[in-house]
C-alpha cells in the first residue's frame, strides 16, 4: 500500500517523492527526446497477466508494433481480449483479418454508435495499469503524431479502474465476435467507402519518391533531387569532371540523373548499367524528363545492337567489349552515367572508363563501401556530391515505411537452421508449414502478398517454391541461370497477381525495381551488410497500393546474426555496447519504421554480439581501408568518430594506441620513440573515452604556458563550463601526475606522468615537453583531445557521471575522485570510502564464478527495486551493513551488467536507496559446502530504470 501511496503522492502532490515505478505519467510522443506511445504499451504488455484493449481504430501497421511482443506473450499462455468497431469505415477489412489471426487475441465489434474509445487496461500480479487519452492503435498514433494519454496504476479495488472494468466489461458482453462472415459483409460496406479515396491518394504517394509534378503537370525533381542537383553542378563549376552520388535505393536516382541531363543538355549521353532487365525502363523515364524524338533514345545491349543515338542507354557487358568500344571516339560522349557504380572494380568497368575521355562522369550507388576493398570514391576524385542512406530517406519520408519482424527460425528436438543445415531440414514440410504459419501471422500490407524470399542456396529455392505451391501460394523460383526473359516474365506474373512469391538466390539484391513488393521475407545468413540492405531494399519503392512493406526475418542460431542490428541501423562502428544498445532499444529507426524481434531471435542476437569478434585486425582493416577511400587520405581517430565507421576506441585500444594500430595495417607513419609511445597509450586509454574534459582541458593550456597556479586552474575550468571542486581538481592532477594509478597500470604509466605538482600549482614534466616537440606526435595526441570531445557530447558535464552510460570499475573510481585506483579483483561486488559508496551488480555470473552461490541470486523485484547482497563473512554489524543501515551522509551508486561476456564495463543505475526493513542477515552454503553469514537486502533506484535497457537485463530469463 505504501508504495502506492507514494506514486499518488509523487503524481499529484511532489515530484520529489522517490517512486517505485507505479507513477501516473503522461504518455505522449517526442522523438526528439525517443519517447514514444508505443514504448509504454509494450512495457505494459510485457509485464501483464491479461489484457483489454478498447480502441475505435486499429490499422494493419499499428497492430505490427504489437505483434512480436504478443507472440511472445502466447508462448506463456498469456491471453487478451481487443473491443474495436466499424466507426466511420475508418478501419480496412484487411485490419479486421489481421486480428483474426493472433491466437491469444479474442476480438469484439461495437455495436455502440459513434464508439470512440482509446483505452488500455491491463493486469499485473498485484494491480492494473491504465493508459487513456487519445491514441488509437494506429502507427501514427503510437508512434509519430501529437497525441496526449494518461497512465495510471492502481490496486484492483481502486475506483476509476473499477469503473473502467465494469464498463469495458459491459460494452464487451453487448459487442458481436469478430467473425470472417463479419468481414466480408463489411469488405462490401468499405470497399465503397474508399474507391474515391484511394484514387486520390494513388497518384501522389506511388511518386512522391521519384520525382514531382506541379499544377501546370510540369515535371520537377523533388526536395532531394534539387540540392543533389545543385551540389553536382557546383562540382563542374568548380571544373571537376567527375562526381558520385550516393542515394538509398528507391530515392529517385535514375530521374536525379535524367533532371542533370537536361540542365547539361549533353551532345551525346552515354548510360551504363549491369542488367538488360533496367534498361528500358531508364529508356523511358529519361524520355519522360527529357521529351523529344523517342528514337533519339537507344538501347545497346546483348539484344540490341543500337550505336547512333543522342541518347544511349548500354549495358556494360555490350559496351566493355572492344568491337563496340572502337566504335566510338574517346570523346564521343560528352556525359556519361554508370548506375550501381559500386561495381566499377570490375576489368569491364575499367576498360569503359580507361577509353572514353567525356566532360563530366557521374556514378550512382546506394552501396559504395565495398567488400573487397575497390575505392569507389578514389575511381570519382573523392568528389561526392551528395548523399543520402537508407535511415535519412526514410525519415524524409522517401521511402516506404517498414515493419521488420525478427522472428525465430524453426525448431525440432532442440535444433535449429544454423549455417551447416542440410537441404532435408531447410525444406521440410514441418518447417515450410512453419514458415507459412509466421508469415501469415505476421501478414503485408493488404494479405495480398507480393512477396520476395531470399534463400541460400539453389536447390532449396526451387524445393520451397514447389512447396509453396502445393500449399496453395503460388511461387516462382529465380537465379542467376535463369535469362533476363525468364526473370522479367516471372516478375510481371508477380506485379499482376498470378503469383504470390518469388524465391530467389544470388538474383535481386540489386538493380530491379518492384515497387509493388509488399513483403520481403528472409531465409538465409546475414553474412553481409550491403546485402542485408540492397535485399531489404527491394521493398521500399513507394507505390499507392502499399503502406508499409512487412520485412521477416527468420533468425536460425547463426554466428553472424550480429550484424542484423548493424545492417538495420547503420550503425558500423564494431562497438559491441552500442550493437547492444541497437536492439534492445526499439526505436531506433527513423520516421515511423519499426524494428521488433521475438524474444526468442532476440537473444540469439544478444549471443552472436557477445561471441563476435568484432576488433579482429581483418574487421578493422576493412573499416580502417573504407574511411580511407572514402577521405582520399589516411584517417584520423576524430574522422572515425565524424562518419561513424568505427569507433575510436575500438581502433585505439586494441593495440595500445592508434599509432600501433597504423604500424599493423602497414601505414607509413613517422617514427616516434617509446617514450612518446607511452604517452599515446596512456591518452588512449585515460582521455579518449571522453568521461571528462578536465585532463585534457589543462594539459591543452598546459601546452601554451609550461605552467599554471592553482587560481588559473580554477578560472580556467570556470572559464571554460567545467564544473568542479577541490576534490576534482586533486583528482585531475593525481592523473596527470599518475600518482592515482595502481596495479599494472601503475607500472605501466610510471613513464608517462604529463605532469609535476608544484607548490602552487602544476608544469608539464620535461619529457612530454620533449615529446611533445615532435609535430607528428603532437597532431595525434590532439586528434585524441579533438576526438574525447566530440565524445564527451553523450555525457553530463554538470555530474561525474551519467545514467545508463557504461563505465569499468576503475573509470568509476575515478570519476568519483577517488584518491587511489584499486585493483577490480579487491573491489568485488562493492567497495565504499569517504562518503561514496559504489556496488557493482553481474546479473550472470557464469560458471566459472568462484564467490558465494547466493550471490547469483542478486536481482530486479521490479524496474525500480532491486535484492542485493552482501560479500560472505559479514553481519548486521559489519561496517558497510550499517552504513545502508543509516545511509544519510552515503551517496549510494548502483552499476549493473547482464553477464561476463560484456566484458568489463557496468550500466550506472544512478543513486539508490536501501529499505531499512529489507536488511536481514542469512547463511547460505558457499562453494566449499561451509555455510557463511551474508546480509541480504533490497535497493530502491531513484531515478528508475529505462523501460528498453529493463528488457534487455532481463532478457533470457524468460
Amino acid at each position: 500500500m505504501m508504495v502506492m501511496e507514494n506514486a499518488l503522492r509523487k503524481s499529484y502532490m511532489d515530484q520529489t517523492v522517490v517512486g517505485e515505478g507505479l507513477d501516473h505519467k503522461l504518455v505522449i510522443n517526442d522523438a526528439a527526446k525517443k519517447k514514444y506511445v508505443i514504448n509504454d504499451l509494450t512495457r505494459e504488455l510485457n509485464q501483464a497477466e491479461s489484457f483489454f484493449f478498447s480502441v475505435a481504430f486499429v490499422t494493419q501497421s499499428g497492430l505490427n508494433e504489437l505483434k512480436t511482443q504478443l507472440a511472445d506473450l502466447a508462448l506463456k499462455g498469456i491471453e487478451g481480449r481487443l473491443l474495436t468497431s466499424n466507426y466511420l469505415g475508418f478501419n480496412s477489412p484487411e485490419a479486421y483479418e489481421s486480428l483474426l489471426r493472433i491466437p491469444n487475441l479474442e476480438v469484439r465489434i461495437s455495436t455502440r454508435h459513434g464508439f470512440h474509445a482509446k483505452g488500455y487496461l491491463f493486469k499485473k500480479l498485484d494491480h492494473y495499469t491504465l493508459i487513456v487519452g487519445s491514441s488509437n492503435l494506429t502507427r501514427d498514433a503510437v508512434r509519430k503524431n501529437y497525441e496526449w494519454n494518461i497512465l495510471m496504476n492502481s490496486f484492483e479495488n481502486g475506483q476509476v479502474i473499477q469503473q473502467t472494468f465494469d464498463f469495458m466489461e459491459s460494452e464487451w458482453e453487448e459487442s458481436q465476435p469478430l467473425t470472417q462472415e463479419w468481414i466480408e459483409s463489411y469488405r462490401k460496406v468499405y470497399k465503397k467507402l474508399k474507391q474515391q479515396t484511394v484514387a486520390d491518394i494513388a497518384v501522389v504517394s506511388e511518386e512522391n519518391s521519384a520525382y514531382e509534378v506541379n499544377t501546370n503537370q510540369e515535371i520537377k525533381p523533388n526536395k532531394m533531387q534539387e540540392v543533389a542537383l545543385k551540389n553536382i553542378e557546383e562540382l563542374r563549376r568548380k571544373g571537376e569532371k567527375r562526381g558520385l552520388v550516393i542515394s538509398a535505393t528507391g530515392t529517385g536516382k535514375t530521374y536525379l540523373s535524367a533532371f542533370d541531363v537536361r540542365q547539361v543538355k549533353p551532345k551525346r549521353f552515354l548510360f551504363i548499367v549491369h542488367r538488360e532487365q533496367i534498361l528500358s525502363k531508364a529508356r523511358d523515364e529519361f524520355h519522360k524528363i527529357l521529351g523529344g524524338d523517342k528514337s533519339d533514345f537507344r538501347i545497346l545491349s546483348g539484344s540490341k545492337k543500337e550505336t547512333e543515338s543522342r541518347y544511349l542507354f548500354s549495358t556494360i557487358q555490350t559496351i566493355s567489349k572492344e568491337n563496340y568500344l572502337e566504335q566510338f571516339a574517346k570523346d564521343h560522349f560528352d556525359y556519361i552515367l554508370i548506375d550501381e557504380v559500386h561495381k566499377a572494380g570490375a576489368d569491364s568497368y575499367k576498360r569503359v572508363i580507361d577509353y572514353f575521355t567525356p566532360m563530366f562522369l557521374l556514378g550512382m550507388t546506394a552501396t559504395p563501401d565495398r567488400t573487397d576493398g575497390f575505392d569507389i570514391y578514389g575511381l570519382f576524385d573523392y568528389n561526392i556530391a551528395y548523399e543520402i542512406r537508407l535511415q535519412e530517406a526514410l525519415e524524409e519520408e522517401m521511402l516506404t515505411p517498414f515493419n521488420y519482424f525478427g522472428v525465430t527460425d524453426y525448431m525440432k528436438d532442440g535444433l535449429t537452421v544454423e549455417e551447416t543445415s542440410d537441404l532435408q531440414f531447410l525444406v521440410a514440410d514441418e518447417r515450410v508449414d512453419f514458415l507459412l504459419e509466421k508469415i501469415k501471422y505476421y501478414g503485408c500490407d493488404g494479405n495480398v502478398a507480393k512477396g520476395l524470399v531470399f534463400c541460400s542456396q539453389k536447390k532449396e529455392v526451387k524445393e520451397l517454391a514447389d512447396k509453396f505451391n502445393q500449399k496453395g501460394y503460388p511461387s516462382a523460383y529465380l537465379t542467376g541461370d535463369h535469362t533476363v526473359e525468364e526473370r522479367e516474365r516471372v516478375v510481371r506474373q508477380l506485379e499482376e497477381g498470378e503469383l504470390s512469391y518469388i524465391f530467389t538466390v544470388d538474383v535481386f539484391n540489386e538493380g530491379i525495381d518492384i515497387p509493388k513488393v509488399n513483403q520481403v521475407i528472409m531465409l538465409r545468413n546475414t553474412k553481409s551488410n550491403i546485402i542485408f540492405i540492397q535485399q531489404l531494399g527491394r521493398g521500399l519503392r513507394k507505390h499507392h497500393s502499399k503502406e508499409f512493406v512487412t520485412v521477416i526475418d527468420f533468425i536460425g542460431n547463426y554466428q553472424n546474426n550480429y550484424m542484423i542490428p548493424m545492417a538495420l541501423t547503420g550503425d558500423s562502428s564494431r562497438n559491441k555496447n552500442s550493437l547492444r544498445r541497437d536492439t534492445f532499444e526499439s526505436n531506433f529507426m527513423s520516421g515511423v519504421s519499426s524494428i521488433n524481434f521475438e524474444a526468442i531471435a532476440k537473444e540469439r542476437v544478444y549471443k552472436s554480439i557477445d561471441k563476435a569478434s568484432l576488433d579482429s585486425m581483418v574487421e578493422l582493416r576493412k573499416s580502417f581501408e573504407e574511411l580511407k577511400n572514402r577521405l582520399g587520405r589516411t584517417p584520423y581517430l576524430v574522422d572515425f568518430q565524424q562518419s561513424g565507421v568505427l569507433e575510436p576506441l575500438v581502433a585505439a585500444k586494441k593495440y595500445g594506441s592508434y599509432y600501433d594500430f597504423l604500424l599493423k595495417v602497414k601505414e607509413e607513419v613517422p617514427v616516434l620513440d617509446s617514450q612518446s609511445l607511452a604517452y599515446l597509450k596512456m591518452a588512449s586509454n585515460e582521455f579518449l573515452p571522453g568521461h571528462r574534459l578536465h585532463e585534457q582541458v589543462l594539459l591543452t593550456r598546459l601546452i601554451e604556458k609550461d605552467e599554471l597556479t592553482n587560481s588559473e586552474i580554477v578560472e580556467l575550468f570556470k572559464s571554460k563550463g567545467i564544473a568542479y571542486d577541490d576534490k576534482t581538481i586533486r583528482s585531475v592532477k593525481s592523473v596527470l601526475d599518475v600518482s592515482f594509478f595502481a596495479g599494472s597500470n601503475a607500472s605501466t604509466y610510471k613513464s608517462s606522468s604529463f605532469i609535476e605538482v608544484t607548490e602552487d600549482g602544476i608544469c608539464l614534466t620535461t619529457s612530454f615537453k620533449d615529446c611533445y616537440e615532435n609535430t607528428y606526435f603532437a597532431k595525434l595526441l590532439t586528434d585524441i583531445f579533438e576526438t574525447a570531445l566530440l565524445k564527451n557530447n553523450s555525457y553530463h558535464t554538470d555530474k561525474p557521471l551519467t545514467l545508463h552510460e557504461k563505465y569499468t570499475r576503475k573509470e568509476v573510481l575515478k570519476l568519483l575522485n577517488w584518491e587511489k585506483e584499486m585493483v577490480p579483483l579487491n573491489i568485488g561486488g562493492y567497495t565504499y570510502k569517504d562518503g561514496e559508496f559504489v556496488i557493482f551488480v553481474t546479473l550472470k555470473k557464469g560458471e566459472e564464478f568462484k564467490g558465494a552461490q547466493v550471490a547469483y541470486r542478486d536481482r530486479f523485484l521490479s524496474s525500480s527495486r532491486m535484492k542485493l547482497y552482501s560479500k560472505t563473512g559479514r553481519s548486521l554489524t559489519s561496517n558497510e551493513v550499517k552504513i545502508l543501515q543509516s545511509p544519510d551522509d552515503w551517496t549510494i551508486r548502483l552499476f549493473i551488467q547482464k553477464s561476463n561476456d560484456e566484458g568489463k564495463d557496468f550500466y550506472y543505475m544512478g543513486e539508490v536507496k536501501p529499505i531499512a526493513d529489507s536488511i536481514i542477515e542469512v547463511e547460505e552454503p558457499i562453494e566449499s559446502g561451509e555455510v557463511k553469514s551474508l546480509v541480504e537486502y533490497d535497493v530502491q533506484l531513484v531515478d528508475g530504470v529505462d523501460d528498453s535497457l529493463y528488457r534487455y537485463l532481463l532478457s533470457g530469463d524468460e
